[in-house]
């Protein structure tokens, strides 16, 4: 029965994806922009600033999404099957991905944002290679983004890709880009500048999920989270305690809520430990564009305002 239900699911998804309409896609074609797909709202930050005004930019998974467990929609596929490049993360960060290529039907080209990036292993905030949990997502950490270093080769590979796309833009992608790593270049150091404003002995922090490993790895604020790389698996009752415990043992100063996850378990581990709420910093998404985290860079500068405030603001 579980299978027969499966094919049925399958059916309809097909069948609405043939009947979605192509109107808005090739009024965007007929505009003569190049018709791109990004999985989700941070690649699609990326894309917009490399691109400009010569793409016509779809992002799948919008502003406060949890691509960890994002359903597709049929309008999905059919922007897949309209796209002539598709950006992704990789790392096994969008595990609904294959499908939807497949289902689509889309001879678009696929690229990996992500290429040359050297991943962590996933729980190994430290970059150890110590890490060991199995998870939905495979052994790498996806939120490579979390480094300004690594948000340059996300830029790079990107440009790249859309000039291949795209050879008569390769020119003014090439300018955005410049342009855009310059941005990049100031934004990580006013990060770097931060992380030293804040003692050494409280540069360690809760958070829901490991969304955090590269960022630590990158400017050494340590993050302790319940649940693992993804959001797909609720933590035990078991890693909560012992998190209550390393709180207080440690007198870790804060927590903090994340906006793509429930924070009844930060809540519970701030009321239970003593330390408090720090704020909600952004991970897996952007805001929308008329909140705190609209861009890469404006997120990143809201997350490290938000620690700064919370590990030097006194006793936990």
């Amino acid at each position: 029965m579980p299978n027969r239900r499966a094919l049925v699911a399958a059916l309809a998804f097909g069948l609405a994806v043939a009947a979605a309409p192509l109107g808005a896609f090739a009024q965007e074609n007929a505009e003569g922009k190049l018709p791109v797909v990004a999985s989700f709202s941070i690649l699609g930050d990326f894309v917009r600033q490399v691109g400009g005004d010569r793409v016509s930019l779809t992002t799948l998974v919008g502003p406060d999404g949890d691509a960890h467990v994002y359903s597709p929609t049929p309008a999905d596929a059919k922007a897949m099957a309209a796209a002539k490049l598709i950006l992704v993360n990789g790392l096994h960060f969008e595990g609904w991905l294959p499908r939807l290529v497949k289902s689509s039907g889309t001879k678009a080209t696929l690229a990996e944002a992500t290429k040359g990036i050297t991943p962590l292993e996933a729980d190994d905030q430290d970059g150890n290679g110590k890490g060991g949990h199995a998870h939905a997502h495979g052994h790498d950490d996806p939120h490579a983004w979390q480094s300004v270093a690594n948000a340059k080769i996300y830029v790079a590979n990107i440009r790249d890709a859309l000039s291949a796309a795209d050879p008569a833009g390769k020119a003014s992608y090439e300018v955005n880009a410049t342009a855009y790593l310059a941005e990049l270049d100031k934004l990580e150091g006013e990060v770097k500048a931060a992380v030293t404003r804040i003692p050494a002995e409280r540069r360690k922090a809760i958070t829901t999920h490991d969304a955090f490993g590269y960022f630590v790895k990158a400017y050494g604020i340590a993050f302790v989270a319940p649940q693992r790389v993804s959001t797909e698996a609720e933590a035990s009752a078991k890693d909560v305690a012992r998190i209550i415990r390393q709180v207080k043992a440690q007198k870790i100063p804060a927590v903090f809520l994340e906006n793509v996850t429930n924070p009844r378990l930060v809540e519970q581990i701030a009321r239970e430990s003593g330390a408090k709420v720090g704020g909600r910093l952004y991970s897996d998404a952007l805001s929308a564009e008329s909140g705190p985290a609209g861009t890469y860079i404006r997120m990143m500068k809201h997350n490290i305002s938000e620690i700064e405030k919370a590990l030097t603001a006194g006793p936990a």
